[in-house]
């Protein structure tokens, strides 16, 4: 199945400038980043980065380059995917779901292949991640886009599954969702991690209890 991975090369990760400066955002995108495509690979899709400009990095797969806003460009690249394989599927997953794991996305694809459309909604209203195969659905990611895709999908007739799965629903947003990661990111065999969780702790981040509310403080 091929994967789509949107991706923002201009002022990354902008809602973390209170506690990254630009060149650090792009660093910590960039290695949530490869943290995805592994996880997408590792689950068995295709994955194909969608950015919004080039890519100063070396990554593992096909990088397409879209100055469109989001919608736009998700929705051309399903155009091009459904025209090319009418019966086709192709999903659609975040770049900085840091605690993406092959599991979870076996588990979207699977239930991608079951429904026409498949959607792991994120915390506050979003879209994660989701898997289209329904000829006339197309995304709109403004707003609250999950209860958006629901509406979509009932208007041109296409079955929904939704995938409740923590690990989909968590993207690195928000300073807050920093202490998600380093709380829920499992050690690979070396016992040190995904990159992201990795990039946070060699960048002088733990977790912070004092207040009787899990969050994030720096060295």
């Amino acid at each position: 199945m091929e994967v789509l991975v949107p991706f923002s090369t201009d002022h990354p990760k902008s809602r973390l400038s209170a506690v990254l400066t630009p060149d650090e955002r792009a660093a910590f995108a960039l290695a949530t980043l490869r943290d995805v495509l592994d996880a997408v690979a590792a689950a068995g899709g295709e994955p194909r980065v969608l950015a919004t400009g080039p890519v100063d990095a070396d990554l593992p797969c096909p990088v397409t380059v879209d100055e469109r806003p989001l919608t736009d460009a998700v929705n051309a690249a399903l155009d091009a995917r459904l025209e090319r394989e009418a019966n086709g599927r192709v999903a659609v997953v975040m770049a900085d779901l840091a605690l993406a794991t092959p599991d979870a996305l076996r588990r979207l694809f699977a239930t991608g292949r079951e429904a026409d459309v498949a959607i792991a909604p994120g915390r506050g209203g979003g879209t994660n991640a989701l898997v289209v195969g329904h000829p006339a659905f197309r995304v709109d990611y403004h707003g609250a886009s999950y209860l958006d895709h629901r509406r979509i999908a009932d208007e041109v007739g296409a079955s929904v599954r939704v995938v409740d799965s923590h690990r989909l629903a968590t993207d690195a947003d928000e300073p807050a969702d920093l202490a998600e990661l380093l709380i829920h990111a499992d050690a690979d065999a070396d016992g040190e991690g995904p990159r992201a969780a990795r990039w946070l702790r060699e960048a002088g981040f733990a977790l912070d209890t004092t207040d009787g509310r899990v969050g994030v403080e720096r060295e």
